[in-house]
C-alpha cells in the first residue's frame, strides 16, 4: 500500500528537522554507504532511514535470534536473573542512545552498531573464544576474535548487506584496555574497512578506533553496561560479597555508593552524565579523569574476582575438551561429506546461508563458524550426542 503525498511530505519534513537538530560530528543519513544496492530489499529512506534498516536486519538475522541462550559472564549455572547476551545488547543499544540524543548523534546507527555488536560471540562468553581461538590456530584459519565473526555472521554468513558505518562500529568496538577518551579516525571507504578488518582479524592490531562519534560512544556504552550489571549478577551467584570491603571502598569513593543494591544504577547514571559533560561539542567521547578511574578500579577488581576467579574457570579444562571434540567432529563429518551430521542440517543447508559463503569458505572454517554461532545450550546438546551412546530399549529393531 502507498502512502499518499500528503502524509509523505509530513514524514519527510519530521525527518527533515530531526536532523536539524544533528550535531556537526554526527553521521547523517545521506552519507550512509553500502557496497552494493540490494535489488530484493529497496531503500525506502523515507519510512526507515538507512541506519535504521539496518537496525531491522540485525534484529531479523538468525544471529541475533541466538542470542538467547548466549553467555554473558555466567555459565553453567542455572539462574534466571543472571544477564545474557540479548539482555546486555539492549542495554548497551539503550546507554548509547541516551548518550547520543544529548549530544546530537545519530541514535539509529548507535542502536544498530549496539545490537549487533556482540553477535560474534561464542559458547560461554570469553572463555570460549579462547578455546576457539586456540583452535583457529591449530587448523591454521588464522586468529579468532569475537567482534571480527559478528561482522563475518552479518556481512558473509547470512549476508546482510549493511552500511558500512554499521559494519565499522561493530568490527571496532572491541577493546579490553581502557580509555579515557576515543577519538573517530578515518574515512569510511570499503577499501578502509577491508583494511582494518585484515588488521584486527591477523592480530596485527588489537583495536582501532571507529571511524564515527556513533561507534565511539558504543564503545564506551559496552563498557557502562557490563561493569556494573557483572558486579550485581556475581553478588547474585554469591561470588563476591557486596558488603566487601574492597569493592564498597571503591564504589564509595568513586560514585559515593553507600549499599551494593545502588552498584549498577549508579555507576549507569553517573558515567552517561559524565560522558556527556565531557564530550559535548568536541570531536571525541571521553570520561572524566575521577570517573575514569573509578571506572578502571571496577574494571580491575571484576577481572580479579569476577572474570579469574578460580570458581569461574574451574571447569575451563571441560569445557577446552568440549570444543576440541566438537570441532574435530563436525571437520570429520564434512570431510566425509556425513549430511545426516547436525553441520549439515542445522548451517551447511540452512537458506539463511549465503550461498557465495558456502562457495568459497573452506572446510575448517566453516566449523568454526558454525561452533561459533551455537548457543550454550545447543553446545552442549551437540557435545552429549556425539559422546553418549544412545541407551536403546528391549531391543535392536
Amino acid at each position: 500500500m502507498e502512502i499518499t503525498p500528503e502524509i509523505c511530505a509530513r514524514i519527510a519534513a519530521r525527518q527533515t528537522a530531526i536532523e536539524e537538530t544533528y550535531s556537526p560530528l554526527a553521521t547523517r543519513n545521506a552519507d550512509a554507504r553500502r557496497r552494493r544496492p540490494d535489488p530484493r530489499r529497496p531503500e525506502d529512506p523515507l519510512i526507515r532511514p538507512p541506519f535504521y534498516r539496518d537496525a531491522d536486519r540485525i534484529l531479523h538475522s538468525k544471529g541475533f535470534t541466538r542470542y538467547i541462550d548466549k553467555t554473558q559472564v555466567f555459565f553453567l549455572i542455572d539462574n534466571e536473573h543472571i544477564t545474557h547476551r540479548v539482555i546486555h545488547v539492549q542495554l548497551v543499544s539503550k546507554i548509547g542512545r541516551t548518550i547520543g540524543r544529548a549530544l546530537g548523534l545519530n541514535e539509529d546507527l548507535i542502536e544498530a552498531i549496539a545490537l549487533g555488536h556482540d553477535i560474534g560471540h561464542v559458547p560461554f562468553g570469553h572463555r570460549g573464544e579462547e578455546c576457539l581461538d586456540g583452535l583457529c590456530n591449530r587448523h591454521t584459519i588464522g586468529r579468532f576474535f569475537h567482534n571480527v565473526q559478528s561482522v563475518r555472521f552479518l556481512d558473509v554468513i547470512e549476508d546482510c548487506n549493511l552500511t558500512l558505518q554499521v559494519l565499522d562500529g561493530i568490527l571496532c568496538h572491541n577493546g579490553e584496555v581502557h580509555h579515557r577518551s576515543l577519538a573517530p579516525a578515518g574515512e569510511v571507504t570499503p577499501e578502509g574497512f577491508e583494511e582494518k578488518f585484515r588488521r584486527l582479524s591477523s592480530g596485527e592490531a588489537e583495536e582501532i578506533p571507529s571511524s564515527t562519534m556513533e561507534g565511539c560512544v558504543v564503545r564506551f556504552a559496552d563498557t557502562i553496561a557490563y561493569l556494573g550489571r557483572d558486579l550485581e549478577d556475581a553478588i547474585e551467584v554469591g561470588l563476591i560479597d557486596g558488603d566487601g570491603d574492597d569493592l564498597m571502598a571503591i564504589c564509595r569513593e568513586s560514585f559515593g555508593i553507600e549499599h551494593p543494591d545502588e552498584i549498577n544504577r549508579t555507576v549507569v547514571d553517573t558515567a552517561i552524565r559524565d560522558i556527556i559533560n565531557e564530550s559535548m561539542g568536541v570531536e571525541r567521547i571521553s570520561f572524566s579523569g575521577e570517573v575514569s578511574d573509578g571506572i578502571r578500579q571496577l574494571r580491575e577488581f571484576s577481572r580479579t574476582h569476577i572474570y579469574e576467579s578460580p570458581v569461574l574457570t574451574s571447569q575451563m579444562g571441560k569445557i577446552q575438551t568440549m570444543f576440541a571434540t566438537l570441532f574435530e567432529h563436525f571437520l570429520t563429518d564434512l570431510e566425509r561429506e556425513n549430511t545426516a551430521s547436525p553441520i549439515f542440517r542445522d548451517f551447511i543447508e540452512a537458506p539463511w546461508i549465503s550461498p557465495d559463503y558456502l562457495q568459497k569458505e573452506g572446510e575448517a572454517g566453516k566449523v568454526r563458524d558454525f561452533v561459533a554461532g551455537m548457543t550454550d545450550r545447543y553446545f552442549e546438546d551437540a557435545f552429549r550426542e556425539i559422546t553418549i551412546p544412545k541407551r536403546v530399549k528391549n531391543a535392536y529393531r
